[in-house]
């Protein structure tokens, strides 16, 4: 059956065509079949994966890394429920993907039809706009606005979603409405910052004593403006997960390794793009005590969440730090140096010593390798193009201190483990030049496993090294500590780089540490390569030492929960 050209999914893939999309990720489905084959046709890529999840999350990554749309196509019903999770990630990380779906034709809704649901009423919390589209004469209308309110127009960015009944897409649009106009490619409105708070934010901040700037998603974008910044403030810096690897690690103003001390110090707090979370400690007084806060965002949610700045500035990022700097003219910076170089040599301390603990961490009394070990060997191999995807949840906490790369994706604030997988392989389709590696836990990996089938199909040129612990080690070590019995939270040492031979990925396993190197070596010369690597599940994270696992009443962690409650009793 040929799906015509001016056929609501014939509009639809020429739309994205148009848009710049060359590819979509999804898993077929009969309710989705016309927009498939039309999709084929305009001759953009489908990446056929195995699970409607994994569809959104590459979706997700392809937009993070490329700054482009991300699309992901899911049939009806148990399609898009196996989505949810996936657009729940991207709608907390407010990354910009479209969700397109179908639904039976307009004569069996509501009748009990074949995966017959509401999938709008279901999706509506998590994504920016949900639609279902009915009328073929409104389908670029509904396009349209989705991918506007998918870059943010209107609010935050995030993931959108449109459904489409069968016999829609197999309908004709009106010659009329099919306007050139609709399939031109916007230019995003770039919003300019007031320049009356612009000085006055520079005031604040070339008096500050101890400034400290904090970057999120909204820096991405800035990273020239911001080291222009920095140096000329001569503030220091602390990435997050939504930011690693924007500013490099030998840049004078990382203190990362001293974090809290930072945070508790710091006279001023400058937030660029990123939302005061967990993660920071909701921006309480009680962690951040003498501070004062200028937020800076494009987003809503990102400008005065939690804690509201005695200067909040709506405006594109880059070009509110490079007004800022210009505001402050030949100014001399106020900050205390003794307190920069003091923060920065301890940070290096700590940086340099933790790196040589990791190369020569000891094997466990059974023999198997620390996790750090293993993470000195990545972190050796790891080029100046790296994509470093991280993932798990003990393993994620060992990764953040032990892994370094110029860019790097892990599970975000929304803690959904299992994207490794899906992130590498949207990674190395994105940029095939570049290494890309996906370091992940055991049990972080076995959610999207069997996307190895989809790296094996589609070629796809990355390192999946997997940490085996045979646990959900930092659940363990909860339930010991605070339980005393260990319940539900053991996994079996699995042969994961069987699994993956059997998929046709080259897999090697690694049970001593004198085997590591020469196993590392050959997976980076075949890939795709899966690297099994059994390490002792007795090492204990920072993360499952500080109480995260356990979830703490006011705060994350429970050094800063003791510090809330006694902020609020005082």
């Amino acid at each position: 059956m040929a799906i015509p050209a001016n056929s609501v999914a014939g509009v639809i893939a020429r739309f994205l065509r148009a848009r710049g999309v060359d590819r979509v990720f999804s898993l077929c489905g009969g309710h989705i079949m016309p927009m498939w084959m039309a999709i084929d046709a305009e001759g953009i890529r489908i990446i056929d994966v195995r699970d409607e999840r994994a569809a959104v999350h590459m979706a997700h990554a392809h937009a993070e890394l490329t700054g482009k749309l991300g699309v992901a196509i899911v049939t009806a019903g148990p399609g898009v429920t196996n989505a949810v999770t996936g657009i729940a990630n991207a709608h907390v990380a407010r990354a910009p993907v479209l969700v397109l779906a179908g639904k039976p034709p307009l004569p069996q809704e509501n009748r009990g039809g074949l995966q017959d649901m509401d999938h709008t009423a279901v999706l509506g919390s998590i994504t920016r706009y949900a639609r279902t589209v009915r009328e073929p004469a409104v389908v670029l209308p509904e396009l349209d606005a989705a991918v506007a309110r998918a870059f943010g127009e209107g609010g935050d960015p995030g993931p959108v979603f449109l459904d489409f009944p069968t016999d829609v897409l197999r309908g004709e649009v009106p010659e009329a409405v099919r306007s050139e106009e609709r399939f031109r490619a916007k230019t995003p409105a770039i919003l300019q910052p007031d320049m009356a708070l612009i000085a006055r934010a520079a005031d604040i901040l070339w008096s500050a004593k101890k400034p400290l700037v904090i970057t999120g998603r909204g820096a991405r974008g800035a990273g020239a403006e911001l080291f222009h910044f920095l140096d000329r403030l001569g503030a220091l810096h602390l990435d997050t997960g939504e930011s690693r690897g924007l500013v490099p690690d030998d840049h004078p103003s990382g203190v990362g390794a001293m974090r809290g001390t930072a945070m508790n110090e710091a006279d001023v707090v400058v937030t660029i793009g990123r939302r005061l979370d967990f993660q920071l400690a909701y921006g309480s007084p009680a962690i951040f005590t003498a501070a004062q806060f200028i937020r800076i965002a494009d987003a809503p949610s990102e400008l005065r969440d939690n804690r509201q700045g005695v200067v909040e500035i709506f405006a594109d990022p880059a070009l509110t730090l490079a007004a800022m700097t210009k505001a402050a003219g030949n100014r001399t910076s106020a900050v205390d140096q003794a307190w920069t170089r003091g923060l920065r040599g301890q940070h290096e301390g700590r940086v340099a010593k933790h790196r040589q603990a990791m190369a020569s961490a000891p094997d466990d009394a059974t023999g198997r390798m620390h996790p750090n070990r293993l993470l000195a060997a990545l972190q050796v191999r790891l080029r100046d193009d790296a994509i470093l995807v991280t993932d798990g949840g003990d393993f994620l906490s060992f990764c953040r201190v032990g892994l370094s790369a110029p860019t790097v994706l892990d599970p975000g604030s929304f803690g959904c483990i299992g994207v490794g997988v899906p992130f590498g392989i949207a990674a190395g389709l994105a940029f095939p030049e570049r290494q890309v590696i996906v370091a992940t836990g055991d049990g972080a990996f076995g959610f999207n496993a069997i996307e190895i089938d989809t790296a094996v199909r589609h070629k796809v040129p990355l390192v999946i090294v997997v940490a085996n612990n045979g646990a959900w080690q930092i659940e363990v070590h909860d339930q010991k500590t605070n339980h005393g019995k260990v319940v539900g939270t053991k996994l079996q040492f699995a042969d994961y780089a069987a699994m993956a031979r059997a998929f046709g990925m080259h897999g090697e396993r690694v049970e001593k540490t004198g085997d590591l190197n020469a196993v590392l070596d050959r997976a980076f010369r075949k890939q795709p390569a899966l690297v099994d690597v059994v390490v002792s599940p007795e090492a204990v994270s920072s993360d499952a030492k500080s109480g995260l696992a356990w979830v703490p009443d006011l705060q994350p962690l429970a050094a800063w929960d003791d510090a809330e409650r006694g902020w609020r009793q005082k």
